[in-house]
């Protein structure tokens, strides 16, 4: 199953740059959108394995983790934990994976890396229930952050974390309408929301599901780029109207594309473009 994981997210070669991000992505209840939606996505094999790593909990509720736990102490949570959640790429120009930073979390340098580190981890036979528990956390966590545009933003304004607009004359930044304030502008639970974008429609999962992580991350920097032009500093309705849409189906896809990988790496019955994220 390692194997098919890697061949399911074979890369192309970049030079990235890195700064820390301190917002988390989608926020609270974004994650737990995502969450929700992929729990209803997986099947009953995937269900019955990821029991001994949930202790009793939903995706759901795992989801925001790793954002709890930055505040912790040690090393990996006060210095390297916060790359897990980003990548900075050129316009235009394919990811670099180096495999060489997938061997430990220690090493993993960015989102990507992250993505491939946590589904090694859960497709190793040797590794340790602990470590199946910390990377399944990490890869809800990641995936939907992944589909968050802008932690595929420009380095320069820290994804849109300095770039400041008004929402309705009152104070955020780019970064932060994008993770919480669309989706609480719709003042929904995270269960009602997860509810109302849900899909069973098996064309659309089948084309969320023919993608790997890459195009996840690529999906997310083109639209950080066409949304960097298109917000001004004041935000108001049309703004909600143009954007809330495209809010919507990054949670949708997140969610769908999180279930399919967990049913790849968890149920080797699970068919490709129907359950499972199409492993060539």
């Amino acid at each position: 199953m390692r194997n098919m994981i890697y061949i399911a997210l074979t890369v192309c070669l970049i030079s990235c740059t890195f700064v820390s991000l301190k917002v988390s992505a989608w926020g609270q209840n974004g994650h737990r959108i995502v969450g929700e939606i992929a729990q209803s996505h997986l099947t009953d094999t995937t269900k019955a394995a990821l029991v001994p790593y949930l202790n009793g909990a939903s995706l759901a509720q795992i989801s925001t983790w790793p954002d709890e736990m930055r505040s912790a102490p040690g090393q990996f949570w006060q210095k390297e934990s916060s790359r897990w959640h980003y990548i900075n790429t050129l316009p235009n120009t394919p990811f670099k994976l180096d495999h060489s930073h997938t061997e430990s979390k220690e090493s993993v340098t960015n989102i990507l890396e992250g993505i491939y580190f946590t589904s090694n981890t859960l497709s190793d036979s040797k590794t340790t229930v602990d470590e199946k528990q910390f990377s399944l956390r990490f890869l809800v966590h990641l995936v939907g952050d992944s589909h968050q545009p802008f932690h595929a933003g420009r380095s320069a304004d820290r994804g849109g974390n300095s770039i400041k607009v008004n929402f309705f004359k009152e104070s955020t930044n780019l970064h932060r309408l994008w993770d919480t304030t669309l989706i609480e502008n719709q003042n929904l639970s995270f269960t009602e929301f997860a509810a109302f974008i849900n899909t069973t429609d098996a064309q659309e999962i089948a084309n969320y599901l023919n993608s790997k992580p890459e195009t996840w991350l690529e999906e997310s920097r083109d639209l950080s780029s066409a949304l960097y032009k298109s917000t001004s500093e004041d935000i108001s309705y049309e703004y909600i109207y143009e954007n809330t849409p495209i809010v919507k189906k990054r949670l949708k896809q997140a969610g769908v594309r999180l279930a399919g990988i967990l049913n790849a790496i968890f149920d080797p019955q699970s068919v490709p473009l129907k359950d499972a994220l199409a492993l060539k």
